[in-house]
């Protein structure tokens, strides 16, 4: 599992949202929704000023996403003082109807923007290596071509699905664009422990065996690898293996027991308590949560 597969593992597009942006400039909207959030300038200009932090400027079908951890101010003029606060409360909530939340008027400044939820916890590790605030411009590689605009303007039975999957697409695109220009530090050390976690998760790796697989001693392991990764090096294997079983849980037929062994447990019943652990619930839960909501 990739860099990007595994942050998007867990995360759906909820509720595309299309702020119809006709008042008089400036015009200001704060955010507090407390998740991952992407936002597209369909038709003129924003800013986007995270609390504390320095304002960031995006243009007509630019891409922003925001990590989410403090609220944020959009607005066309980055000294504009917000009129309204939007929450959870105001994203679409799942269609009843197969229509959209709104369509946009004549002339007005068009935000698509939308909130990203997870089944679980998105991958606390990836988030961390995200800016608060990162801008991938129109017209980068991967980026989708499409404006959106007419999609924007129909209304028309399971729209609300189309909008949310096209979300999901722009996040996937712009988050590769983003891995593949951003300047990521890497430390040789750190890297050759994960390449050996990730190429086989299933093996009863120990920080000594890492250590000695980087050619460092463990303390020096342990020391850079919490520095660079966030955690230590038990730790995010743990975190792995939990992600790539709930990955096979959602995607094959195996049993418990098979994804169990898969990923490094020595059977179901360990597999089940340290998914517990990680997750909140067991994974015969995960499996049959997520196909009820398919």
């Amino acid at each position: 599992m990739d860099a990007v597969a595994e942050l998007l593992a867990d995360v759906r597009a909820r509720g595309a949202v299309f702020r119809q942006t006709n008042l008089p400039s400036p015009w200001a909207l704060r955010v507090a929704t407390g998740t991952l959030t992407l936002a597209r300038m369909l038709r003129g200009e924003a800013w986007i000023v995270p609390d504390g932090l320095a304002p960031v400027q995006i243009g007509a079908n630019d891409v922003a996403i925001v990590r989410g951890d403090v609220p944020y101010v959009v607005a066309d003029d980055p000294a504009a003082i917000p009129t309204r606060t939007i929450t959870d409360a105001d994203y679409c909530p799942p269609p009843t109807d197969g229509r959209t939340c709104g369509n946009p008027a004549e002339n007005a400044a068009v935000l698509l923007s939308g909130a990203f939820e997870s089944r679980e916890q998105p991958s606390g590790r990836l988030l961390r290596a995200l800016p608060e605030v990162l801008v991938v411009p129109a017209g980068s590689p991967h980026l989708p071509a499409e404006t959106f605009a007419d999609e924007v303007g129909k209304d028309q039975p399971g729209q609300q699905q189309i909008l949310d999957r096209m979300l999901d697409l722009m996040l996937v695109s712009a988050l590769r664009t983003w891995f593949d220009t951003a300047p990521v530090p890497t430390d040789p050390v750190v890297s050759a422990a994960l390449n050996r976690i990730h190429d086989d998760p299933a093996h009863a790796w120990t920080v000594a065996e890492l250590a000695a697989e980087a050619g460092v001693s463990r303390a020096a392991l342990t020391r850079r690898f919490a520095t660079q990764v966030g955690e230590p090096p038990m730790s995010y294997l743990a975190g792995w293996r939990i992600s790539l079983a709930a990955e096979l849980l959602r995607t094959t037929e195996y049993t418990v027991d098979t994804i169990a062994r898969k990923v490094g447990y020595a059977n179901a019943f360990a597999l089940s308590v340290a998914f517990k652990r990680r997750r909140g619930t067991r994974p015969s839960e995960h499996r049959a949560s997520h196909r009820s909501s398919v």
